[in-house]
């Protein structure tokens, strides 16, 4: 029998992804404007039409990724075996750093991003911890 505390966080997860590709695919303009303000977010967007085109399709893209994602861990969430769950949560905890160290090491040599990831990393950070606070309850679940 599975943990419910991994079906809901991956549920979760999964609404947040599949939104947030959602989002990027249709809204990319907004979005950027509501993430980053307006002067960041049309600097980001490009400054030719070319630019503003491969722009567009590399979001779309990656937007299309976010909802994939999310639809994976739909799936993922319905699955019962406690060693698997424990393979995955330690994998996005890995996942999850990575990205925090990313923006660290690389986003905030970007200009236009310097202001942007610290407040990014740390929500990286606080996802990593979600899935260290699943592992340890699966944990004490296990040993009790």
């Amino acid at each position: 029998m599975g943990s419910p505390g991994f079906r809901a966080i991956t549920l979760l997860y999964s609404l947040i992804s599949t939104t947030c590709g959602a989002l990027m695919m249709f809204y990319l303009r907004e979005i950027s404007v509501f993430g980053h303000g307006l002067e960041t977010a049309n600097k980001l967007l490009g400054s030719t039409p070319h630019d503003q085109l491969l722009i567009q399709t590399s979001d779309a893209f990656a937007g299309l990724l976010l909802c994939v994602i999310g639809v994976v861990l739909f799936m993922v969430s319905f699955v019962k075996d406690r060693e698997f769950q424990s393979f995955f949560a330690k994998g996005c905890v890995l996942i999850h750093v990575a990205t925090a160290l990313w923006r660290v090491y690389f986003e905030r040599r970007i200009e236009d991003l310097a202001s942007d990831w610290p407040r990014q990393a740390v929500g990286d950070i606080l996802m990593a911890v979600s899935w260290v606070f699943f592992l340890v309850y699966t944990w004490r679940e296990k040993y009790d």
